[in-house]
Order: structure tokens, then sequence, then C-alpha cells
């Protein structure tokens, strides 16, 4: 089969593809032929030699349909301005998450005018759907209402994914995921950064900030359950979805103060001092506008998997990254 990713050189596509590198039969298929595809010259992973690599831009006239006419039979649709930047540069961020999608969207579907087509698409979503006021527990029902421009750019996606899906033109899947968490590399434009930074940093012997309250809750999944969450999306029966193809990912509802009491079991008091706290009412605006915690009982039912807990989190980007405490 032909797989594409797109935003391949992001932190999820390249954990994505180390794992389908490490394991050949992760999708659950044979790869025939792999196209990788993101604003930036996206990295083949040892074990992927034979994959084209792209450098593209998604929202530029004729983009999609290059992609498109090699007929990939999954797409990955990772791509994206990040919720901090997609605030910052507003043009930018309808640009790239809304424009960018629907040119795809509508390359496939010319693409299948052409000669029968229906490739699967697997779209990465945000909790950034939901908007406040929140309950404790935000159930499958919950509507979307975002507070964000980047939560209005997802949430029209996923209308159009679920439409385009209903027409016969793909097989969509959004997932709505969890904040990643630990992020590996330099910190990004995201306004959930500092959620990894507090950890990420210090594990290093490095100074974070941390610019909102102990107190604060959020809903976090690993990058291996995230890799995780996609491989899923590529191999399941989606017969078994329904008509609303946006599913909210299981992940961990935890508080910045348990992120960093984990921290100090795993890398000791000396690690937890490294936080600097500088409270930051941008950020601290935009994060009391996030929810906290889910039921996401239709996704666990179809097999996704959550992590248990942030002990866990800490040691798996550890082993990941190589790194020792």
């Amino acid at each position: 089969m032909h797989v594409l990713v797109i935003g391949a050189a992001g932190m999820v596509g390249r954990k994505l593809l180390a794992r389908i590198a490490a394991e050949p039969g992760a999708l659950g298929f044979d790869i025939r032929e792999l196209t990788l595809a993101d604003a930036v010259s996206p990295s083949v992973p040892k074990g992927l030699q034979g994959a084209q690599a792209l450098t593209i831009d998604l929202a530029a006239p004729g983009t999609a349909e290059r992609l498109i006419e090699g007929r990939p039979d999954l797409i990955f649709h990772l791509a994206a301005v990040v919720s901090g930047e997609a605030e910052a540069d507003f043009e930018k961020g309808y640009s790239v998450n809304l424009d960018g999608s629907r040119n795809l969207f509508e390359a496939i579907r010319h693409e299948a005018m052409r000669e029968p087509y229906c490739p699967r698409l697997v779209f990465a979503s945000s909790l950034a759907v939901f908007g406040a006021p929140f309950p404790d527990r935000i159930e499958d029902e919950f509507l979307t209402a975002p507070l964000t421009s980047y939560g209005t750019q997802k949430a029209i996606t996923e209308l159009l994914l679920a439409d385009y899906t209903r027409k016969g033109i793909f097989d969509g899947i959004g997932l709505r995921l969890p904040t990643i968490c630990i992020r590996p590399g330099a910190p990004n434009k995201a306004a959930s950064g500092f959620f990894s930074n507090i950890l990420r940093e210090p594990l290093k012997g490095e100074e974070a900030v941390l610019p909102v309250s102990d107190n604060v809750r959020h809903w976090f999944a690993s990058p291996r359950a995230a890799v995780g969450f996609f491989l899923q999306a590529a191999r399941m029966e989606t017969g078994r979805i329904g008509p609303r193809r946006s599913l909210t990912m299981p992940g961990l509802s935890a508080t910045v103060a348990e992120e960093i009491e984990a921290l100090g079991r795993i890398a000791g008091e000396a690690a937890v001092k490294l936080i600097r706290r500088e409270p930051d009412p941008v950020i601290q605006k935009i994060v009391e506008g996030w929810p906290r915690n889910f039921d996401a009982k239709r996704a666990s039912d179809l097999g996704f998997q959550a992590d248990a807990g942030f002990d866990e989190i800490i040691r798996m980007h550890l082993e990941d990254e190589g790194k020792e405490v």
C-alpha cells in the first residue's frame, strides 16, 4: 500500500515513522510506497530509505493535487500551525489549518471523480475543539464550541472530515489528541508547551519556567501513546465508528502539581528546584479555556489506549531519548 504522511517532520510524525521503521508490521499491512511531506524537509528514518521526502506548503495552489496524484491508500494528516502561533497569527492559522485541509480533501474528491478512489484519512485534531464552561468530566456527547482560532480551525475541519466521509470521498477518522507530554526537542510555540518544559528541561539539569499555578489540571498522553492512536486508526475496522468520525482520545488527567511530584520521584528534588514560577497572564487565560478531564468511552471501546501515570510517561521519555537520571 501507498502511505502518505503530511506533517512528517513534526514530533508526532517523526515518532510515527520511527515506529513504522522499527516494526514493519505496525500498520497491519506491507508498505509498497511511502511519501513524507512537510513545510520543512522531512528526515527519512533508517529502514525507510525508499521513502520520497517532499518539502511542501499544503495551502499553496496545486500542492494537494501533487500529493494525491500518487493515489495513497492511507493518509496521515498531521500538518498544523500550533495553538499559540495560530492565535497570534490569525491569517496563517486559517491558511494552514483550514485552507490546507480543505485543499487536501478537495484534491481527493477530484481524483475520485477521475477514477474510483477512497483512501483512509487519519486527521490529527485537538481538545481545543471544546470550550468552557466544562463539566468535571467531559463525555463523548459534549458539544464542540471552541474559544480559540486554533480550536475553531480544528472543529471546522472535523465537520468537513465527517461530511466528506459521509459522501464516500474518503474514509476519515479524526483523533482529538490530548496534550502530548513529554515532547522531546526544543520548546515550540504551542501554548501548552510548558507542560513538557517543566519536566524535560529539569531532567537535563536546566531551568524551566512555569507560567500557571500548580493546581491547573489537564489531559495528557505520551508520544508513545499518540503514535499508538494513529496506528490503531490506520488498521481498525472503521465501520464501528459510526457517523461521528472524530474521537476524543483516552488520556491521563493530572495537575501541574502531580507532574512535579512525579518528577521528584524519578529525578529527585534537585530537578524540582529547577522549575521557576513566573505567572504569564496570556498563557493563564488560554489555559483557563481548556478542558481538564474526559470520559473517552467511545475511543477506549474501539481499542485506543492511554498511559497509566506520569511516572510511566517520564520513564518512557528517558528511555526513548536515551537519557539517564
